[in-house]
């Protein structure tokens, strides 16, 4: 059903949980998936990355680059070791501002689906404008599937 799967990750729990998801699917139907890493600079608090600890909230975008290639080539084994092989893989690291650069970023390589995790912004940000699993969900052209 799902040729080509989307998964946006940023380290967290829930872009775990939605690898997960994604690489059942995608061994259950065959097909490909895409990594996707947006660094973004936090305006206070550092960004915690899997398994590498905090890039601190000052960091270049230099150092944020470095630690989302870190992050990405972490979650291409953590993908293999539920059974994806390599040439189901890939992995992608764009600029912006997440919600426009996960939507662009599926529109241009025409997605059958996103997978991504639910996880909200906590700060009055957050309540302003939404989360980005929200926003993605709404402005994506294709299915989008969030989990938590």
């Amino acid at each position: 059903m799902f040729k080509h799967i989307l998964v946006p990750v940023d380290g967290s729990e829930h872009s775990k949980v939605a690898l997960q998801v994604a690489s059942q699917l995608v061994a259950s139907q065959g097909g490909t998936i895409t990594l996707l890493h947006v660094p973004e600079p936090r305006d206070h608090e550092p960004l915690l990355v899997w398994g590498l600890g905090a890039v601190p909230s000052e960091a270049s975008l230099e150092e944020r680059e470095k630690a989302g290639k870190e992050l990405l080539e972490k979650a291409v084994v953590e993908a293999k070791a539920m059974g994806l092989q390599d040439d189901t893989i890939d992995s992608k690291l764009e600029h912006g501002e997440p919600r426009q650069a996960i939507v662009a970023a599926a529109k241009n390589m025409n997605v059958d689906a996103i997978v991504l995790g639910s996880r909200g912004l906590s700060d009055f940000k957050g309540m302003m404008i939404g989360s980005t699993s929200h926003s993605v969900s709404h402005d994506a052209e294709c299915r989008v599937i969030t989990v938590h």
